[in-house]
């Protein structure tokens, strides 16, 4: 009994430990929704960024898009027959007559013949792959099966 009163007046006597405790506990609420706020910025902090590099990716993207379209057009309008003539015109060249083309002859180069469709041979029939029973209906096995009674009286397999 002497001891838990000496323990409570060394309590009494210590007032600072509770408000030491209560400043503890406080600080560590502060700490620790810091912790929480700074991890939210940073998650929050990181998406933004990714939205904005996929943003602009995009836009990259479109503008290529648009480059390669614009090429295409100024390659198609330089290979417009029009214009190659022009330009053939401009080198020097002419639509040649019909005295004026020779033909080369190079031994040992064949001309390739093409495909006689007359001499390939149609397919043979293909033989059905799956046995019967996989093959039948559902009304050619309940017949089937309706008639086992009777085929197995007279010897027969089960399956037509």
């Amino acid at each position: 009994m002497i001891q838990t009163a000496h323990l409570r007046h060394a309590y009494r006597q210590a007032p600072w430990r509770i408000q030491r405790q209560w400043a503890g506990l406080f600080l560590l609420f502060l700490l620790v929704l810091a912790m929480v706020s700074a991890l939210y910025l940073d998650v929050t902090a990181n998406a933004a960024i990714a939205g904005r590099e996929i943003q602009q990716l995009r836009f990259d993207i479109t503008a290529t898009q648009r480059t390669n379209a614009d090429m295409e057009t100024r390659l198609a309008e330089l290979l417009s027959t029009r214009n190659m003539e022009v330009r053939a015109r401009a080198l020097g060249f002419r639509p040649s007559e019909a005295g004026e083309i020779h033909y080369l002859f190079v031994p040992g180069y064949f001309l390739a013949e093409g495909v006689r469709l007359e001499n390939i041979a149609p397919p043979p029939a293909a033989a059905p792959s799956l046995p019967a029973k996989y093959t039948m209906s559902l009304l050619d096995w309940f017949a089937a099966w309706l008639d086992t009674p009777a085929l197995e009286l007279a010897g027969g397999d089960i399956l037509p």
